[in-house]
């Protein structure tokens, strides 16, 4: 008998939509119900979380986006990640004093790719008019939305920053001159203005010709053009204390196409897990996958030390890889089909021992020496991480997460859908926070900050160089079982997105838990790697877990060497997915989506 959850796992046969906020999720449902397919109600969804979970994603932000399409029976990654602008040089960094990219303001813009790529899966896989799929977004942002809590929390954070530095967010997020409280209505008119004049430009003519204008007068016409003028006259605080410009440009904007690639896969206990290519860590789950298929996973307990050990190790390694190896494979050459391969994987298998591992230990595919940076310095890969670099606070396992200055980190959307001809959309929408940088004032809205991915260190596979993709966190998941199309699946997070991800499939696949019991399943990752996000810091050993792991679980791994941080029942992770299995009875669509937060929803009939 199934056990107890927190919601159940959604079962139907013609469609289902899972995102980390219920209006997307109903939003991208009435897409479905309306005679649209999976691409449509995924972009429509996409759209309205730039609007409701502005905190998470914004228009200015990426979208890297799996899809399945039933009618060319193929996988594709629409690579909605930007790239650096063609001023963004290392050397033009070291002449502000600067050997980090500070992880707010205008000087971490990349190309803001997230509706470009929006607009190649409507163009390329819709069916539905843009006005369509634009329409809820500009809806809400007119009509208003309730606000959740940790809106409310982010804003009133910022308040003082957006009141002394960047009142143009103030004008927007400071209605009346506070914060929104929890359950408000709050609205965005010039967002939708923005978009409202997007549509008027597109004009009419066929689908794919308004598609194509919509595309132009952003890349080409009126949003670059305010872009230009934003990064070229303002100089804004950001988090290096001082005030700074932007350096992307209308012609940076104007060059930029969004790639379309084939993505990696490998295949583990009889499902094909498919991920975004080194430009992302997406191939950290492959890599995770190769590991532990050489371990006996079916008999552990989930709750249980020995599992939770075995894959926070595994995790190690393959972080440690993603640190010394992946970057854009357009500028590095990047050994994929060595760092999966199971030769390579059974040699550092056998690096996993009873004892948590201290040291970041990267591997030498192809006999390459590791160079490895944690916090801008340059460090011995195979000795350990070293003091200086290690980051000592934790100062919250929820989501946003405050830091000791009071700034607030940014975090991510994912969505899922499934439609009754069988095409699937995995995306994990992020970047544009509100708290990122400050609004552009006719736009309504703010740019990313993804570049802080980069480092600012010659000769490294994720180093800064114009025209090259950071090494983005943004990893959605699409698996196959049995050869044949089968869950869409991610999560928000940063460095935690594939390690959490990881832990559902395994407890879908290995334990035999159904998608909602996988989600629910008390959560963990490891911070041992160095981050992503600015100052880039590590935490050596660090595993945190939810406190429903029971005590003798938390002694053993404290015994074993791990340092644990116990977060709240429900702290950590937002998953969601939905899945399509052929019974001899006809197709069953399936969806669940995270409680935690309070805010994700799945959809479905």
């Amino acid at each position: 008998m199934p056990a107890f959850t927190t919601r159940p796992e959604i079962r139907g046969t013609f469609g289902a939509v899972a995102s980390t906020h219920w209006i997307a999720s109903a939003v991208g449902m009435s897409i479905l119900e309306k005679g649209g397919n999976a691409f449509d109600a995924a972009a429509a969804a996409g759209f309205t979380l730039q609007v409701v979970e502005p905190h998470l994603s914004g228009p200015l932000g990426e979208a890297p986006i799996l899809v399945w399409s039933a009618a060319a029976r193929r996988c594709a990654m629409i690579c909605g990640q930007g790239s650096a602008p063609a001023a963004a040089t290392i050397g033009r960094f070291q002449t502000l004093g600067l050997d980090l990219i500070p992880g707010t303001g205008l000087l971490a813009a990349a190309v803001p790719a997230a509706f470009g790529a929006w607009m190649r899966l409507a163009r390329d896989w819709g069916t539905m008019p843009l006005a369509e799929i634009l329409g809820p977004a500009i809806a809400y942002a007119e009509g208003g939305y309730p606000v959740v809590e940790r809106i409310s929390e982010t804003i009133a954070v910022m308040s003082e920053m957006f009141r002394l530095e960047w009142p143009s967010s103030a004008a927007i997020y400071l209605p009346q001159g506070r914060p929104p409280q929890p359950g408000q209505l709050f609205r965005n008119p010039v967002l939708a203005a923005t978009y409202r004049r997007v549509l008027a430009e597109a004009g009419g003519g066929s689908r794919e010709t308004q598609i194509e204008r919509a595309r132009a007068c952003w890349y080409e016409g009126f949003i670059a053009d305010a872009i230009d003028r934003f990064c070229r006259r303002e100089k804004v605080l950001d988090a290096s204390g001082r005030h700074h410009g932007g350096l992307l440009t209308g012609d940076d904007m104007a060059r930029w196409r969004v790639p379309v690639e084939t993505p990696l896969s490998f295949d583990y206990r009889g499902y094909t897990v498919f991920k975004g290519g080194p430009w992302s860590q997406g191939p950290v789950l492959l890599q995770t996958l190769a590991l532990l298929q050489g371990f006996d996973l079916d008999d552990l307990d989930p709750l249980g030390p020995d599992l939770v050990h075995t894959v926070v190790e595994c995790l190690k390694l393959a972080l440690a890889d993603r640190e010394a190896w992946y970057g854009d494979p357009d500028f590095v050459d990047v050994p994929m089909a060595t760092l999966l391969s199971p030769a390579y994987n059974d040699a550092r298998r056998r690096l996993i021992t009873r004892d948590a591992s201290m040291e970041l230990q990267p591997g030498r595919p192809d006999r390459r020496t590791p160079r490895v940076l944690v916090g801008g310095r340059e460090i011995a890969a195979a000795a350990g991480l070293g003091e200086p670099t290690v980051d000592r606070e934790h100062p919250g396992l929820g989501e946003p997460t405050l830091d000791r200055q009071g700034m607030v980190a940014g975090d991510t959307c994912h969505l899922d859908v499934i439609d009754r001809w069988g095409n699937m959309v995995s995306a994990t929408p992020s970047g544009g926070w509100l708290q990122s940088s400050p609004v552009i004032p006719e736009l309504g809205f703010c740019l990313g900050t993804r570049m802080q991915m980069f480092w600012l260190e010659d000769g490294l596979p994720s180093s800064l160089a114009p025209g090259k993709r950071p090494r983005s966190t943004l990893s959605p998941s699409m698996a196959f079982k049995n050869g044949e199309p089968y869950m869409a699946f991610g999560t928000p997070g940063g460095d935690q997105q594939d390690q959490w991800s990881t832990q559902m499939l395994l407890h879908h696949v290995d334990h035999r838990m159904n998608l909602q019991e996988a989600i629910d399943c008390p959560a963990f990752h490891t911070e041992h790697q160095p981050s992503s996000f600015y100052p880039r810091a590590a935490k050596p050993g660090l595993v945190a877990l939810e406190e429903r792991f029971p005590q003798e679980t938390r002694t053993a791994l404290a015994e074993r060497g791990h340092r644990l941080v116990v977060g709240g029942p429900w702290s950590l992770g937002r998953l969601s997915g939905c899945a399509r299995e052929e019974t001899p009875e006809g197709t069953i669509i399936k969806a669940a989506a995270n409680p935690r937060g309070m805010q994700g929803y799945a959809i479905g009939r």
